[in-house]
């Protein structure tokens, strides 16, 4: 059966709720999906419940932001089946904040140049975590000075190569001060489309400091670099995973869920992940006592 792991809903950058969104899996044959809110853990709960009511499986999920500070780029990892959520609050409350500090400029800089306030641009946030740019351009449509949110308009604003570009750095934390903390909070951490930020090297720098899994299966990637990433995985014993990042109506291409899906066999390889973990230890360790004591 069809696996979605890579959702968005309001609470960050999507334009569904989880009720719709889990609606939309079931209408389209997805059995399995994750909600994968950006920072935020606040969907996993209600998702499961409504997930229930309509026969859809609910893993919880969390893409976490990051900072390549030594390359200079955006780096996401996802986290999946954490056993102590809680103990991500406080990272994904951090980040929250750097993007809040990063929105309100942005936010400013937008208003002060087109007829739309502030307050108009969070009720196009309604509901989510955080402003983002879609809901930027949300209200720059709604008020009638564009008529779609990826075209020239957000070049200008929000292309680092525009002269009149609006960004405002944000240094979220390094990539294994994340990946720690995933584990420290028993989750599974798996590199989030390392073709769309290129994040190669980062790639094998995680892998050395314990990284689970790759996300094989994404829009970003044709078939050339599924193969490669199958193969990286394959050499180092890594998960496997894929989704469609679904963001609705916010989404940069034409993407519904189930657009990216993984095979059955390496969603049971990621349910059973942790379990089989359990056992190697255990039976190292075992292994240890047994040689300590002949």
């Amino acid at each position: 059966m069809a696996a979605d792991l890579h959702c968005h809903t309001k609470l960050s950058n999507g334009s569904l709720g989880i009720d719709n969104l889990v609606v939309l899996a079931k209408k389209r044959g997805i059995a399995t999906i994750a909600i994968t809110d950006h920072d935020c853990l606040a969907g996993n709960v209600r998702g499961k419940i409504i997930g229930e009511r309509y026969g859809v499986n609910v893993i919880p999920g969390v893409e976490i932001s990051a900072t390549d500070r030594k390359r200079g780029v955006r780096a996401d990892i996802l986290c999946y089946l954490p056993d102590s959520p809680d103990r991500l609050e406080g990272l994904c409350r951090n980040n929250l904040l750097i993007r809040k500090k990063a929105s309100q400029y942005m936010m400013l800089s937008v208003a002060s140049r087109f007829p739309v306030t502030m307050d108009f641009m969070a009720a196009c946030a309604s509901g989510s975590t955080g402003v983002y740019k879609q809901h930027i351009m949300h209200a720059l449509m709604e008020a009638g000075m564009t008529n779609e949110i990826y075209g020239d308009l957000y070049r200008e604003l929000f292309s680092s190569d525009s002269p009149d570009n609006i960004l405002r750095e944000t240094l979220y934390p390094d990539p294994s001060e994340v990946l720690k903390a995933i584990h420290d909070a028993g989750g599974i951490a798996v590199m989030a489309h390392p073709v769309l930020f290129n994040n190669y090297e980062l790639l094998d720098e995680l892998i050395g400091l314990g990284l689970d899994g790759i996300e094989v299966w994404h829009p970003s990637c044709d078939e050339e670099d599924i193969v490669y990433l199958q193969q990286k995985a394959k050499k180092h014993n890594l998960l496997m995973t894929g989704g469609s990042d679904f963001h609705g109506m916010y989404g940069y291409n034409k993407t519904t869920i189930g657009s990216a899906t993984m095979p059955d066999d390496r969603l049971d390889a990621l349910m059973s992940y942790k379990s089989r973990r359990r056992r190697q230890k255990a039976r190292m360790a075992s292994e240890s006592n047994n040689d300590e004591n002949n």
